[in-house]
């Protein structure tokens, strides 16, 4: 782990691609990185150069470029919803406080790096990590959270258990 500015860095994954051409193969390495503040906003990024600690500034780069707010409820997220990127589909669900983190090494990281520490995940589809990371993203950005969703149904927020006391009181 590594650590730049304000800023958490965790290395999903790092291959050796290559491109056919006339005069031979071409090597190259892809590195796919997630950062977070461990307080809401987190972003994964692609770099893809010659020399690894280059394709590694690369991704830090683009995971900078790429973050998002990820709405929480305390550690565990709102509710549950299925991230989807090309194949790649995940399944994010809200846990009771002491679970811990319940998830594979890429969903995993990004959920940690997020600040969630109560989370069940599970990935569907496909086990590339660069695909995983993306379907991730996708579902904690469409997450909503507890007020927007009371809003859209007319509510005013309060609690299934705030009703009841009110209706004994009357």
């Amino acid at each position: 782990m590594i650590r730049t500015d304000e800023f958490e860095n965790e290395i999903i994954d790092i291959r050796r691609v290559s491109k056919v051409t006339k005069g031979g193969r071409n090597l190259r390495f892809r590195v796919t990185m997630v950062i977070g503040d461990r307080k809401g906003r987190v972003g994964v990024g692609v770099g893809n150069t010659v020399e690894i600690p280059r394709a590694i500034q690369q991704a830090i780069r683009d995971a900078k470029k790429n973050m998002i707010t990820v709405k929480t409820d305390g550690s565990t997220v709102p509710h549950e919803i299925v991230g989807r990127f090309k194949a790649g589909r995940v399944l994010i669900k809200p846990a009771y406080p002491g679970t811990g983190v319940i998830a594979g090494t890429t969903v995993g990281a990004i959920c940690r790096l997020a600040g969630l520490s109560d989370v069940l995940t599970k990935s569907i589809g496909t086990t590339n990590p660069l695909t995983l990371s993306r379907a991730a993203i996708n579902g904690l950005a469409s997450m909503r959270s507890r007020d927007e969703i009371a809003s859209l149904r007319g509510e005013n927020g309060k609690s299934e258990t705030s009703r009841e006391e009110e209706a004994d009181e009357a």
